[in-house]
């Protein structure tokens, strides 16, 4: 008897220690790194365990930073960029809220790109997307400051994921905490990097239309297969698809801008026109292509919650 209680022991002990490995083998593999930015300003860095990784600043919420596997960065930053608050920080994924650029009364692209944002201990759950594993969640909540030019309460969650085969993931949710329904625009706008501007091309907005803002927002429909570029260009299209391509000729890859709950998507590259905080050659290095939501405001009621997500995917091209 003895005997068989001490082999029912091993086989306790060994069942133990195959459950430990498997959970230390299935644990999240998230590398968490708080330190110190540019200008002594916070940012926190994710790795997975291939090596992919991004960095987003506490200061406006922006991500900065978005490498793959190889260490090659997928996002530019302008090569004057200022971090030095209040200053937008320019380049990576600024996060353009509740406002997008001057269509309505406040400060042009809104003001949560100029506020701290808090690593939020206890978000909700986000069921749909628990297979992204590398992560890290922020809060930003409305202040007396804020209400004093928009008199609305809310709580701005922002989640940043990488998933499994290395895109990256913005999952925004807009929370009204007051007691009367607000409306606003706003924008994700990633300077994705490319080869050189004059060798991409963007897919997905044959015969949409479009406001123009270099002709003060007049409305057209783009017959165009493809965008390309040859000089400035700065339009807002109007309803387009949940998935947009930027063909990059000389790389060949494809990045995929995949967006729900934002109905438009801005493309913008300055060309050649001066930008105070923008390198007089940069703009060859990127283009924008924004998931929006600009002609219609979203309007979110008390106690109510708007989610949008923002994927993007780099593969090759066929």
């Amino acid at each position: 008897m003895m005997g068989i209680k001490g082999n029912v022991g091993c086989l306790i002990i060994f069942w133990a220690l195959l459950v430990a490995v498997v959970a230390m083998a299935t644990e999240p593999p998230r590398l968490f790194e708080r330190t110190k930015g540019i200008n002594g300003l916070e940012k926190i860095i994710v790795r997975d365990r291939k090596g992919r990784s991004f960095e987003v600043y506490l200061y406006g919420g922006q991500v900065t930073s978005w490498k793959n596997e190889k260490g090659e960065e997928m996002l530019v930053m302008s090569s004057k960029a200022i971090f030095d608050p209040p200053t937008p920080i320019r380049g990576g994924i600024p996060i353009l809220f509740p406002q997008y650029s001057n269509t309505g009364p406040l400060p042009s692209h809104g003001f949560v790109r100029q506020r701290f944002w808090e690593i939020d201990a206890n978000p909700p759950q986000i069921p749909s997307n628990s297979y992204y594993l590398s992560f890290v969640d922020l809060i930003l909540r409305s202040s007396q400051e804020d209400m004093k030019i928009w008199p609305h309460k809310f709580e701005y969650r922002m989640r940043i994921a990488i998933g499994p085969v290395g895109e990256l993931m913005l999952i925004s949710r807009v929370k009204n905490t007051d007691v009367k329904p607000f409306n606003f625009t706003m924008a994700l706008h990633p300077y994705f990097a490319v080869s050189d501007i004059s060798e991409i091309q963007v897919e997905g907005m044959h015969n949409l239309d479009y406001l123009d803002q270099l002709k003060n927002r007049t409305r057209s429909t783009d017959h165009n297969k493809v965008i390309t570029f040859k000089s400035q260009f700065d339009r807002i299209y109007l309803s387009t698809p949940d998935d947009i391509r930027i063909v990059d000729r000389k790389k060949k890859t494809t990045m995929v801008v995949h967006k729900e709950g934002q109905v438009d998507s801005v493309v913008w590259n300055p060309w050649e026109k001066k930008v105070v905080d923008l390198g007089v050659e940069d703009y060859r290095r990127f283009v924008t292509v924004e998931s929006a939501a600009v002609e219609k405001p979203i309007t979110v009621n008390p106690g109510q919650e708007w989610r949008g997500v923002l994927t993007m995917t780099v593969v090759p091209s066929k």
